[in-house]
């Protein structure tokens, strides 16, 4: 089954702006995914549908076979928190915080006691090789390992989804190749993992490619193909 499903999405603003026109796609489970497009070309959009941060004008969106036309803004909260992890170009640590407490502020709203918060926060850390900077302070971090905090504070509530908007934008080569590479082992976890990129190099490096242009889906390379052995081990199931 899809994890996410869009039909036919429009998001029109106001002045008759459309940022997306029409867009339907799929995106499995354990998917990893480069959605690819210059600046305004509707992907950042797409980027909020897919995770219920916005509504669309008209289509349908469903995320783990639900429809999220049927949820209010509290069951909507209740989804993003258990299933959808968010990152971001920019990191969005809060300043003179400890790793292992901004981390922990992405399970806020779980429900989980403190300590807990702070030991499922230390072993995503360490999941991102953070292990030894639990207790630095964004302003002692690199511009890679703060990326690696937010990842960190993303996949803490053990999400079915990762949507990474330019997590790469404001780093070096070096340091973006090791969140690519992050994100690749992630997702080998068995993490979707959905990257929003202006970045053709990067996106070439994913599976599965995905492009849109003047809110349009232009390109979509598929979903890679299963080895043999395993379709057939399915078909005869």
């Amino acid at each position: 089954m899809s994890l996410v499903e869009v039909e036919r999405a429009r998001r029109e603003f106001p002045g008759g702006v459309v940022a997306l026109d029409g867009v339907s796609l799929r995106i499995g489970q354990e998917e990893l995914v480069a959605i690819v497009g210059a600046s305004g070309s509707g992907k950042s959009t797409l980027l909020n549908i897919i995770g219920t941060l916005d509504r669309p004008t008209s289509g349908r969106v469903r995320i783990g076979g639900r429809d999220v036309a049927g949820l209010d803004d509290r069951r909507l909260s209740a989804l993003r928190a258990h299933h959808i992890g968010f990152v971001f170009q920019r990191f969005h640590l809060a300043p003179g915080v400890p790793a292992v407490r901004n981390v922990a502020e992405g399970l806020l709203y779980s429900g989980v006691p403190l300590p807990e918060r702070l030991e499922r926060a230390a072993r995503a850390l360490e999941t991102v090789g953070l292990g030894d900077r639990l207790d630095h302070r964004p302003h002692e971090l690199s511009g890679g390992e703060c990326q690696r905090v937010a990842i960190a504070r993303a996949v803490a509530p053990r999400p079915r989804l990762l949507l990474a908007d330019e997590p790469t934008g404001s780093l070096d080569s070096a340091s973006g190749r090791e969140v690519v590479e992050l994100l690749r082992r992630l997702n080998g976890r068995g993490t979707a993992v959905v990257v929003i990129t202006h970045d053709r190099d990067i996106a070439a490096e994913l599976p599965r490619r995905l492009e849109i242009r003047d809110g349009r889906l232009v390109g979509d390379t598929g979903p890679p193909r299963k080895p043999e052995a395993d379709r057939t081990a399915e078909e005869a199931k």
